[in-house]
């Protein structure tokens, strides 16, 4: 199982990294639009959908993404980046506002209609920011998402060793208030590296990437709760030795567009200092 799980990673990373900085932004667009989609297709899972409702939720969501396809076609770029920092904003208050305390209270929406929703809403939020930052600059996303899986392995392997205060037992039983530390410190460590290499001169790098690292605990700890309320272990099997796209991109989900809206405020705040 562990050769096979090393075997897919680097296969993946080998089509992510050409893939992000050789393809053009429509082919990029065209293939994350498909995987954001296998990721809905997952959460339906959570949702316990049958077929037939599973078909159609595709559907009108495939529907939706072609139409902003389209947008981001005949009317650029300018207007689909305007229509992404909305939803930036309302998956950012609802990551940092609405997740903690649900999460604090272990309670969740009732409604398979309103969680529809909100998957349909998450993961356009992740498709749409998975667009915008290969076009702002593909080394942003890949800051993002590396440390989202650098957070992940370090929390694993310091809750492993040091773990002995749960983190949410009732929803994750496995993570520890130490892992989470672990994965701060590392995440620390990977933030003095970027800074220091100069790539990025603002000691907001270092605020910047701790909240990347909550929201992506958020973010895992969040679809956990799904998968342990509809009794699943994995949300699917694409991946051999990983099990679904979703859990391996549960802590991108909310990190790409709070990360991205932190980025943009930052950049806003700069610019307006400048004055």
């Amino acid at each position: 199982m562990l050769k096979t799980r090393i075997v897919t990673a680097v296969i993946l990373l080998g089509l992510f990294l050409p893939a992000l900085f050789l393809l053009p932004l429509l082919a990029w667009a065209l293939i994350m639009l498909g995987l954001s989609l296998v990721c809905l297709r997952e959460w339906s899972g959570f949702l316990q959908f049958n077929r037939v409702q599973t078909t159609v939720y595709l559907a009108i969501s495939s529907l939706a993404g072609v139409i902003l396809l389209f947008g981001l076609l005949n009317l650029g770029f300018h207007w689909f980046f305007y229509q992404s920092l909305q939803v930036f904003a309302l998956a950012s208050l609802f990551w940092l506002l609405i997740v903690p305390v649900a999460l604090y209270f272990n309670i969740f929406f009732n409604s398979a209609f309103v969680n529809a929703w909100v998957g349909a809403g998450l993961m356009l939020s992740l498709w749409m920011a998975l667009v915008v930052a290969k076009a702002v600059n593909p080394y942003v996303l890949l800051v993002i998402i590396s440390t989202i899986w650098l957070a992940d392995s370090a929390a694993y392997f310091a809750g492993k060793q040091f773990g002995r205060h749960k983190l949410a037992p009732a929803i994750s039983p496995g993570k520890t208030w130490e892992g989470v530390l672990g994965a701060l410190i590392a995440v620390t460590g990977y933030a003095g590296i970027v800074y220091g290499s100069g790539w990025v001169a603002t000691g907001w790098i270092f605020p910047g990437l701790w909240l990347v690292t909550v929201v992506g605990i958020y973010g895992d700890l969040f679809e956990s709760f799904f998968k342990r309320r509809a009794n699943l272990k994995d949300s699917g099997q694409f991946l051999p030795g990983h099990g679904g796209l979703l859990d391996r991109v549960d802590g991108v989900v909310p990190a790409l567009p709070v990360g991205l809206c932190l980025l943009f405020w930052f950049h806003f705040c700069a610019q307006a200092h400048s004055f």
